[in-house]
């Protein structure tokens, strides 16, 4: 592969590049899902092609083959030259990339079991048997499962003497049963809403999510919550569980943190952001316990942000991005870099295949947790009346990142510090800079979990990405609550 690699840097150097880099990416994934005890769908992929990146004439261009033929890979690559002379019409600023020691490394996602080495049939076993028991709770209407598995294999290479070998796997699966009645319909999910939970692992992480174990507590959830009351409107203390304050990281401080969203080099798919750059060091993000950091080591955990190099070569970073409240980091790369007064990139450039040119990507964007002993239970003890949340249902937040509102699956109000009644259809919403500075406790290393948001989308032509949510259950002081019906 390094030979096939080197085809394109020699041919750029050729023809004038200052610069080039080529990733060739071996990709397999299999998606399965079921739905109301019959096979939903069975998918077992694979593709290999080249992703050629270029500077010419001090202008970035990308092309790329799945035809890794001599010939092809250099027709590649000067197409990248031709798309580089004519981006360079339309330069604003001068390119400048920060400097980055060339790596020679080969890096592998710790596994136990590489989930290709299971059977479809296999994995299909466990989904039904999954949804048999879900469908055994009388009132159920719909069920359904999902599992998936991605193997990535990248070759990187650089003009400036990278040599990259990388192979990542990620494990997620997970479902949901509904419950219909009338014109309403009720959802519970395991163990988080949009698929599941997902992780850089291999197999050995579907055995650890005891998926068939609580599948008939989640049903029984989903029935109950058409009987259950409606959640109050008004002001109230919050307790959101982790998974959504995963999400809640994800779209109040994930996106506005992307620094080409801030410097205006991309927009799609979710806007700008409120961060601009005069803020940094200078706004009160959150209150004094606020920590978040960007970390894709892999001594953060095994999240979908976890990798050992990026894809422009840069080995994974730690950025503080909140720091006891404080705005202190954004997401960046080489090229941008310069802007924050940073010499080194962020380490946040990804890609989501060999055919996309790799741009700003979360990495896992995550809080951290208390630093003394606080469980989820202790945590509603302490909290005299209040509301707490979980599992996500949907958002909606503005283009900037600023004003949000959140509905979640399932709530239940709290009274003189313990559960009580079941409420359905809960939502919040609030400011991002006000929500955070109102969080008064979060809970210890204990409760914290590194969830996967598998499907983030950005770019045009969009890019879906894996990132991950480091989170523990946290409160927050007076924050607007209301009702979010869901009907038919």
């Amino acid at each position: 592969m390094n030979e096939i690699a080197n085809w394109a840097l020699n041919i750029a150097s050729l023809r004038g590049a200052s610069y080039a880099d080529a990733r060739i990416v071996s990709h397999r994934n299999r998606a399965l899902s079921t739905k109301n005890g019959k096979v939903g769908s069975a998918q077992d992929a694979e593709s290999l092609g080249m992703g050629i990146r270029v500077i010419a004439n001090n202008a970035w261009g990308f092309a790329a083959t799945d035809n890794l033929t001599r010939a092809s890979v250099e027709a590649a690559t000067v197409l990248a030259i031709e798309v580089a002379h004519a981006s360079a019409r339309v330069q604003q600023e001068p390119l400048q990339l920060t400097d980055e020691k060339p790596a020679v490394a080969e890096w592998t996602t710790p596994h136990k079991i590489d989930p290709f080495t299971t059977s479809i049939e296999q994995n299909l076993d466990l989904l039904l048997k999954i949804d048999a028991e879900m469908r055994t709770v009388s009132g159920v209407t719909l069920t359904e499962t999902g599992m998936s598995f991605d193997r990535e294999e990248t070759w990187f290479v650089s003009s400036e003497g990278a040599n990259i070998h990388q192979t990542k796997f990620s494990t997620g699966a997970g479902y949901a049963a509904y419950a219909f009645a009338g014109n309403e319909i009720q959802k519970r999910s395991y163990p988080n809403s949009f698929g599941g939970q997902y992780q850089s692992k291999g197999y050995e992480l579907i055995e650890e999510l005891k998926l068939l174990e609580n599948a008939r507590r989640v049903a029984e959830e989903a029935v109950a919550l058409l009987k259950a009351d409606q959640c109050p409107e008004g002001t109230f203390n919050l307790i959101l569980d982790g998974s959504q304050l995963g999400l809640q990281i994800h779209e109040s401080v994930g996106h506005p943190i992307e620094l080409d969203r801030v410097l205006g080099m991309e927009a799609n798919f979710a806007g700008t952001s409120f961060l601009t750059l005069e803020k940094l060091r200078k706004l009160r993000y959150g209150s004094d316990i606020v920590n978040v950091v960007a970390d894709g080591r892999q001594e953060h955990g095994p999240g979908l942000g976890t990798f050992g190099f990026d894809d422009e070569g840069v080995p994974a970073q730690c950025t503080p991005i909140i720091t006891n409240g404080l705005f202190t980091g954004y997401l960046s790369s080489r090229e941008t870099a310069h802007t924050i007064g940073e010499t080194r990139s962020g380490a946040t450039m990804r890609s989501e295949a060999w055919n996309r040119i790799p741009m700003i990507r979360m990495t896992n964007i995550s809080i951290v947790p208390g630093d003394k002993p606080l469980t989820k239970e202790q945590l509603i003890s302490s909290t005299d009346s209040g509301l707490y949340m979980e599992t996500n249902h949907s958002w909606s937040i503005d283009d900037k990142r600023y004003n949000f509102q959140f509905s979640c699956e399932v709530g239940w109000e709290i009274k003189g510090g313990k559960r009580a009644r079941m409420l359905k259809n809960p939502s919040y919403s609030g400011i991002t800079t006000e929500f955070w500075n109102s969080m008064d406790a979060i809970c210890s290393r204990d409760e914290w979990t590194l969830w996967g948001t598998p499907n983030c989308g950005k770019g045009q032509p969009q890019q879906t990405m894996g990132t991950g949510h480091g989170a523990a259950p946290a409160r927050f002081k007076n924050i607007r609550v209301g009702s979010a019906f869901q009907g038919s």
